[in-house]
């Protein structure tokens, strides 16, 4: 089956860019066919958001000493020490 493929619109933006592809199918842009099974993104980026955390001025600085120990910068070590547990606790659900 040789399907007619719609050509991609170009965007303004990425938010406009989510609109379209939330509201069109795929399959009527790309052939399926030739669609790599596992795609690897090296140099892509996660989205990262701001919160904000309050901490016991305690484990903040041991926090701290270990990632000053560990050579890493401190909220880096968190993020490690954040996904480590969440991983943990998904395997056990």
């Amino acid at each position: 089956m040789n399907k007619k493929l719609k050509q991609i619109p170009k965007f303004k933006n990425e938010d406009k860019e989510r609109q379209f592809w939330a509201t069109h199918d795929v399959t009527e842009y790309f052939d399926m066919a030739q669609a790599i099974k596992n795609p690897k993104f090296p140099n892509l980026k996660a989205t990262t958001q701001s919160i904000s955390l309050r901490l016991p001025a305690y484990l903040l600085e041991r926090i701290k000493q270990l990632a000053n120990a560990k050579d890493v910068p401190y909220q880096s070590l968190m993020k490690i020490f954040l996904a480590e547990r969440v991983k943990k606790e998904y395997r056990s659900v």
